[in-house]
């Protein structure tokens, strides 16, 4: 149990929590990686379960340094991941907001006001645009996030300084131009683990979306702030944001429609609601065979979205509910059909794999499969694959199998 508890406060998700005073996360990423219930920790750290609830949900905070000190002592925090000189009463916002990454305060003015520019924008230019935005989405699934940041930022920006000079409906394209870009940023820096600045462009992303009139890029927005709440454990936040992408967007495209269907299920699916998850899932792939039938509806950036995608989320899914074998099947399936190029997202599901591995018992092929992917994880999947992979380890220890050792020890060689 000490090689276990040990490891598990070097997962960098609860490292994070802890350095960030965020005790909601605390409390949900300590309970899966120790699998216990909310009733457990409120005995560890002298709470009733409704509390923990609470607490969980962001519905309460810890701001009494009594209670902060059962949390501290009950669940063993070490002193050296307490920053005793941060704040409690800091807001989630301030803490996660990386300057650099979210959008200039002048770019929304851009686009509504005028910009003296000598430059005429014709049909020609946004298309050699269009195309480009293409070519750095596919180069980010091979490269990762971090390389293109400052590259998509200035296209942006040239984007916004063509406004200007753009007349009837060129203008209005160049908005929708603008929101794809926006909507781009927003990915990366919510690959990057930098929530605030992903917030930002994706309202930046959707009111563009909204004033060009743009239904598939206003329902995107809201199923990736979706996703973003799936990332934090926030099963209900998802399930409604997906909801509202649907109910407030219904001329999307099918394939559109059908992403957003997805994520509630995967927001269910995190509930442990598992027959909704299986409800919408069913939803969801009925839309993904209509749209493989009409890719010429679909807008761009759903370039990925097919089967072979689709039956990787039903692997994720299956994950939460922790029926291990489906997501065995369903995530080796996926991987089997993803193409090489997409070296991020491959590196992802691998990890992804080796934590249904491990679910099953099945430590040896979980650590074999954690071994391979770790080098693209600490190259292009950090924060996420990263941290999977020590989600992993913390599971193997749990039960007490020695791969969990040595995947420790490799992640700790690696950094």
């Amino acid at each position: 149990m000490g090689d276990h508890i040990q490891a598990l406060w070097a997962h960098p998700r609860l490292v994070s929590a802890v350095a960030a005073e965020d005790w909601a996360a605390v409390f949900r990423v300590y309970r899966r990686l120790a699998g216990i219930s909310q009733t457990r920790l409120g005995q560890l750290v002298g709470l009733a379960q409704p509390d923990v609830s609470d607490v969980e949900r962001e519905r309460r905070r810890v701001t009494s340094v009594e209670v902060r000190q059962r949390v501290v002592e009950g669940l063993g925090i070490p002193a050296e991941l307490l920053r005793r000189d941060a704040p409690v009463e800091s807001g989630p916002v301030a803490r996660l907001f990386s300057a650099g990454m979210g959008p200039d305060d002048d770019l929304l003015a851009r686009v509504t006001s005028a910009v003296k520019t000598e430059t005429r924008v014709d049909t020609a230019t946004l298309d050699w645009l269009d195309r480009l935005l293409a070519e750095h989405r596919r180069a980010e699934d091979l490269i990762g996030s971090r390389p293109l940041v400052d590259v998509m930022r200035q296209q942006l920006r040239t984007v916004m300084d063509l406004f200007a000079g753009a007349r009837g409906p060129l203008s209005e394209r160049v908005v929708r131009l603008a929101a794809e870009h926006a909507q781009f940023l927003a990915w990366m820096a919510q690959d990057q683990g930098e929530s605030a600045a992903a917030l930002a462009w994706y309202d930046r992303s959707h009111e563009w979306a909204l004033e060009a009139g743009d239904a598939n890029m206003a329902c995107t927005t809201l199923s990736m702030k979706a996703h973003m709440a799936w990332s934090g454990g926030l099963g209900t936040r998802c399930v409604r944001l997906a909801e509202a992408a649907r109910w407030s967007s219904p001329q999307a495209s099918r394939g559109v429609q059908g992403m957003a269907a997805q994520m509630a299920a995967r927001g269910h699916a995190q509930n442990g609601e598992r027959d909704a998850a299986h409800r919408l899932l069913e939803e969801a792939q009925t839309l993904v065979a209509h749209a493989a039938d009409r890719p010429e509806d679909e807008p761009p950036w759903m370039y990925f979205y097919g089967e072979t995608w689709f039956t990787l989320q039903r692997g994720m899914a299956d994950l939460h509910v922790r029926e291990w074998h489906a997501a065995i099947d369903n995530l080796t399936t996926g991987l089997d059909g993803l193409a090489e190029h997409y070296r991020r997202d491959k590196t992802w599901y691998r990890s992804c794999l080796a934590h249904g591995l491990a679910g099953a018992g099945e430590a040896a092929e979980s650590l074999e499969v954690a071994l391979n992917c770790l080098p693209d994880a600490a190259a292009v999947g950090r924060p996420h694959s990263w941290n999977e992979l020590h989600t992993t380890a913390a599971v193997l220890l749990r039960q007490g199998a020695r791969e969990g050792r040595e995947l420790t020890g490799a992640l700790k060689q690696y950094g």
